[in-house]
């Protein structure tokens, strides 16, 4: 599905991160999955390299599938469902469903 877009804010429906909002940082459309910021963030240990001498532990965020999060109505602020309108000059747009706010 192509409602979700990067730099879109979303809220997380379901699982450990319920109710955490934050901006779609990429999208993977075969997959359906999506990167949020700071949310499903996991501790990685990494081996030193070249660029990182030293190692250590980085955070790093992990997918979650599309369906576990909802855009956010930039009118209401609250999770919405999308729908596709074709404007007067032939040009899709994604609409809240709940409000009408074009987004």
């Amino acid at each position: 599905m192509k409602k979700l877009k990067v730099n879109d804010e979303v809220i997380v429906t379901t699982g450990k991160s319920a109710g955490k909002t934050g901006k779609v940082l990429s999208v993977n459309r075969k997959t359906n999955k999506v990167i949020v910021e700071g949310v499903n963030e996991v501790k990685r240990s990494m081996k030193p390299s070249q660029q990182n001498p030293e190692g250590g532990f980085a955070m790093k965020n992990l997918p979650l599938h599309a369906s576990n999060v909802s855009l956010i109505s930039p009118k209401t602020k609250k999770p919405t469902k999308v729908k596709f309108v074709v404007g007067k000059d032939n040009k899709k747009s994604r609409v809240s469903k709940a409000c009408g706010a074009v987004i």
